[in-house]
C-alpha cells in the first residue's frame, strides 16, 4: 500500500493551476473564450458539459482560484434547496465583509429538479454568486431554460491518449505521488492503459494505483513491473463507458442507426459491437433493428423485416454471446439492403392527415354490412369485389373518404423491389383514369 492511501492518486494529482491542466485547448488556449475571461479577471456563470474524468470539477476549482474567488462546492446528488441557500448566505456575507466574489460549483447539476434549479437563479442574476455547473447530460434536455439563459454552456472533450500517457508518466516518475521506484511500466503498456481509460484520467490513475498496490516486487528486490497481460487481467472486469439512458447511450444507438441508413456495414458492426461491449440489452438492439427494417429499408426489400425478426428470435434463444452474431447478421443485411423511407413518409403523412381531417365517415360502399338493417341503410351498396374484376383490380374504384380527394401517401422509390411496385402502381392508376373518364 502507498503512504498516501488515505487519498486516491487521482485526487493527489489534481492540477493546481490552469497551466498544469491537460486537454481542453479549445477552451483554454490563447484567445479562447474561457482563457479570455480568466485573463480579464471576469468570470461568468457557465455549465461545463462533458464525459466523466475530463476535468470538469478540476477546471471549476482552477477558474475560481484564477480570479481569486471563494469556491463553494455542492453535489446535486446530496444537496437540496437548503444547502443552496446556506451557500448563498455565506457568499453574501463574504461579499459584504471583504468584497470578494464567490463561485458556487454544483456537480451533476442535472440531478436538480426545476424547483431546485430555480432556487439559485436570483442570486446568479444579482451577482451574489457565479454559478459553475457540471453535467454529463445534454444541458438542453437536463436543465431548464431559465438557468440556461443565465449561463454559457462549454463542451469539454475526453482527454486524448497523449494527455493520459503524460499523466501516467508523471505519476510513475515524480516522487511526490508515491509510485516512483515502486512500479515500472513499458511504453506499450502505458499506451494500452491510456487507450483503455477512454479519455478518463480518473479511470487511468485508479487502475494504475490498484496495479501498484497489487503488484509484487521481484524476489531479488526492486520495482514491480506491470505488463499488458497483467493490465488486461486487472481491467477486464470493468465495463467500458456506456451510460444507460444518457447521452452516450443515445449517441451510440444513433450512430448504429445512421450507419445502417448510410449503407455502411462496417459502421453498423462497429457500433453494434460497442453497444454490446458496453452492456446494452441485446433485446433493445433487436427492437431497434426491426424499426430500421421498416423505417429505412421498408418495401424496397420486405425480407429485411423478417431478417430482423429472425435475429431477435435467435438472440433470445441463444443468449449471449452466441446470439450476438445473429444481431450482427441482421445489421449487415440491413446496411447492404436497398434503402427506401417511402413507407415511413407515407405512414407519417397518413397519420398527419388523420389529425388534420378528423374522424371522416367511412364511405357507404366500404362499410361492413353483416345485418339486414345495415344493408337497408346502404352499407356495402355499390362495392365492387376486386377478385371478380379483370386482373383482380376494380378500375376506377375509390377507397378514401371523398373529402380527401385523390391524395397519395405512398410514393415508391426507384430502388430495390419498389422499382417493380412503382411500375405496377403507375399501370393501375392508368386503368383508374381510363375507367373514370368513361363515367
Amino acid at each position: 500500500m502507498t503512504e498516501h492511501s488515505g487519498q486516491p492518486l487521482a485526487s493527489r494529482m489534481r492540477p493546481r493551476t490552469l497551466a498544469e491542466l491537460l486537454g481542453q485547448e479549445h477552451l483554454l488556449g490563447p484567445g479562447r473564450p474561457l482563457r479570455q475571461a480568466v485573463d480579464c479577471g471576469r468570470l461568468h456563470s457557465m455549465i461545463l458539459w462533458g464525459p466523466p474524468g475530463c476535468g470538469k470539477t478540476t477546471l471549476a476549482a482552477l477558474l475560481a482560484r484564477a480570479v481569486a474567488a471563494e469556491l463553494r462546492s455542492l453535489s446535486a446528488v446530496l444537496a437540496g434547496v437548503r444547502e443552496v441557500r446556506e451557500a448563498v448566505a455565506a457568499a453574501q456575507r463574504l461579499r459584504t465583509e471583504s468584497g470578494r466574489g464567490s463561485v458556487l460549483f454544483i456537480d451533476e447539476v442535472h440531478r436538480f429538479n426545476k424547483a431546485q434549479q430555480d432556487a439559485f437563479l436570483p442570486f446568479v442574476e444579482d451577482g451574489t454568486v457565479t454559478l459553475i455547473g457540471a453535467t454529463t447530460e445534454n444541458p438542453a434536455f437536463a436543465l431548464n431554460n431559465a438557468l440556461l439563459s443565465r449561463a454559457r454552456v462549454y463542451l469539454l472533450r475526453p482527454l486524448q491518449r497523449q494527455h493520459l500517457q503524460a499523466i501516467l508518466a508523471r505519476a510513475l516518475s515524480e516522487p511526490q505521488w508515491g509510485l516512483a521506484g515502486r512500479l515500472l511500466m513499458d511504453e506499450q503498456t502505458r499506451q494500452a492503459l491510456a487507450g483503455y481509460a477512454e479519455g478518463d484520467a480518473r479511470v487511468a490513475l485508479t487502475l494504475l494505483e490498484i496495479a501498484a498496490d497489487l503488484a509484487e516486487p521481484p524476489s531479488g528486490g526492486g520495482p514491480a513491473r506491470l505488463d499488458t497481460q497483467a493490465l488486461v487481467a486487472l481491467s477486464e472486469a470493468s465495463p467500458r463507458r456506456f451510460d444507460r439512458g444518457g447521452d452516450i447511450y443515445y449517441d451510440q444507438i444513433s450512430a448504429l442507426h445512421k450507419s445502417i441508413r448510410g449503407s455502411s456495414p462496417d459502421g453498423a458492426l462497429y457500433w453494434l459491437a460497442r453497444m454490446l461491449d458496453g452492456g446494452c440489452d441485446p433485446a433493445y438492439l433487436a427492437r431497434r433493428l426491426v424499426r430500421v427494417a421498416s423505417e429505412d429499408v421498408g418495401v424496397a426489400d420486405p425480407r429485411a423485416l423478417a431478417v430482423a425478426l429472425d435475429a431477435w428470435s435467435a438472440c433470445e434463444r441463444l443468449g449471449r454471446p452466441e446470439g450476438d452474431l445473429a444481431l450482427a447478421q441482421a445489421a449487415v443485411y440491413l446496411a447492404c439492403a436497398p434503402k427506401s423511407n417511402a413507407l415511413y413518409r407515407a405512414f407519417q403523412q397518413a397519420a398527419e392527415q388523420v389529425l388534420e381531417a378528423g374522424s371522416l365517415p367511412v364511405p357507404d360502399h366500404l362499410r361492413n354490412a353483416p345485418t339486414r338493417l345495415a344493408r337497408s341503410l346502404g352499407h356495402g351498396r355499390g362495392y365492387r369485389y376486386a377478385h371478380d374484376e379483370p386482373g383482380a383490380f376494380a378500375a376506377g374504384e375509390h377507397y378514401l373518404p371523398p373529402e380527401l380527394g385523390e391524395i397519395r401517401f405512398y410514393q415508391p422509390t426507384d430502388r430495390g423491389l419498389e422499382i417493380r411496385i412503382g411500375e405496377k402502381l403507375r399501370h393501375l392508376r392508368e386503368l383508374d383514369r381510363a375507367a373514370r373518364s368513361r363515367k
